[in-house]
C-alpha cells in the first residue's frame, strides 16, 4: 500500500484533541423510545438526567481518572442544557463540594431533580458554556434552556460570559432546525475551538449535534474510519478524535519545534557540498 496515500502528516501545534461526549440518560431518552412523540411534551422541558445517567456519569467518571484524561483536559466546553451540564460537570469536575471552600461549586446539590451532592470547581480545568454545540433546536421542549440566570445559580463556577441573552431566543416552538443547518453550526463550533489557546479539550454535547457535525467527515478515509466517525454516539459514550488546522485558521506557534543551527556557522549538508 502506498504510504502516501493511507497516512498524512501535519505539524503538532496544528492538531488538537478533543474528547466528545454524550451527556447521559435523560427522562426524555427515556420517554422518547417508548414513544417518539415524547419529545413534544413540556413535560421534558430542558430534561434532567435520570437516576441511571447518573450511574453511566459516575462510570465514565471512574474511566477518566483511570486512563489519565483527566490530567490532560485543558478546558470542558458545555451545551447551556441541564443534562449536559450535569454530565459535564459528574464526569471533570472536583470533587464533593464543602462549604467553607472559597472557590464556588461547579454544581450545587439536588440540581435537576436529583439527590447528587454539590461539586467542587477545585482541582478541574475550567468549564464555559457555547450555544454553538447546542442539540439540533426547536419543536422539542427538552431541548429548549432555561435562563442564564436560573442555570448561574445552579452552576456558579461554569462560565457564560458567551452567552449574549439571558433568555433562549433560539428555540422555536414550531420550527425545527434542519439537519443542514446542525452541520453548519457544528463546522462553526469547530473553527471556534481553534480560538481557544487549549490543545486538549473536553466538549459535553448532544446526539443530533455530534452526528450532522461528524458526518462531514472521512469521506477521504477507509470506510471503517468513515463509520468510526460518524456512527451515533451512546448515551454518556465518549470518543477521542484529533481535528487538524488544514487552511490556517488557527494562529498557534510550536511549542516543542527547534530551529537549529544555534549558534549559527559554517553547516553545509554533505550532498549539497558535493
Amino acid at each position: 500500500m502506498d504510504a502516501a496515500a493511507s497516512q498524512s502528516l501535519y505539524p503538532l501545534h496544528r492538531c488538537k484533541t478533543v474528547h466528545l461526549v454524550r451527556h447521559a440518560q435523560g427522562v426524555h431518552n427515556v420517554a422518547g423510545e417508548k414513544n417518539h412523540d415524547a419529545y413534544n411534551s413540556y413535560e421534558f422541558f430542558d430534561a434532567h438526567l435520570t437516576s441511571l445517567g447518573w450511574e453511566q456519569v459516575n462510570n465514565l467518571r471512574k474511566h477518566v481518572k483511570a486512563s489519565g484524561l483527566s490530567k490532560n483536559i485543558e478546558l470542558v466546553v458545555i451545551s447551556p442544557l441541564l443534562r449536559t451540564m450535569q454530565t459535564a460537570v459528574g464526569v471533570f469536575g472536583g470533587e464533593a463540594y464543602t462549604d467553607g471552600i472559597g472557590e464556588p461549586p461547579l454544581m450545587t446539590e439536588n440540581v435537576g431533580h436529583s439527590d447528587h451532592p454539590a461539586v467542587s470547581s477545585m482541582n478541574c480545568p475550567p468549564f464555559i458554556a457555547v450555544e454553538l454545540c447546542r442539540e439540533q433546536i426547536g419543536v422539542h421542549p427538552c431541548d429548549k434552556r432555561r435562563t442564564i440566570s436560573e442555570y448561574r445559580n445552579m452552576f456558579p463556577a461554569i462560565d457564560f460570559s458567551l452567552i449574549e441573552s439571558d433568555e433562549d431566543i433560539l428555540w422555536e416552538s414550531d420550527v425545527r432546525e434542519k439537519t443542514d443547518e446542525v452541520s453548519a453550526r457544528g463546522l462553526k463550533f469547530l473553527e471556534w475551538l481553534w480560538t481557544r489557546e487549549e490543545k486538549e479539550i473536553a466538549v459535553v454535547t448532544h446526539s443530533s449535534f455530534l452526528f450532522n457535525t461528524l458526518r462531514a467527515f472521512g469521506n477521504d478515509c477507509h470506510p471503517d474510519i468513515k463509520s468510526e466517525i460518524c456512527t451515533h454516539f451512546a448515551n454518556c459514550e465518549l470518543r477521542s478524535i484529533v481535528i487538524i488546522d488544514r487552511g490556517m485558521i488557527g494562529s498557534s506557534e510550536s511549542t516543542t519545534n527547534y530551529p537549529g543551527k544555534i549558534p549559527r556557522g559554517p553547516d553545509v549538508p554533505s550532498e549539497a557540498a558535493d
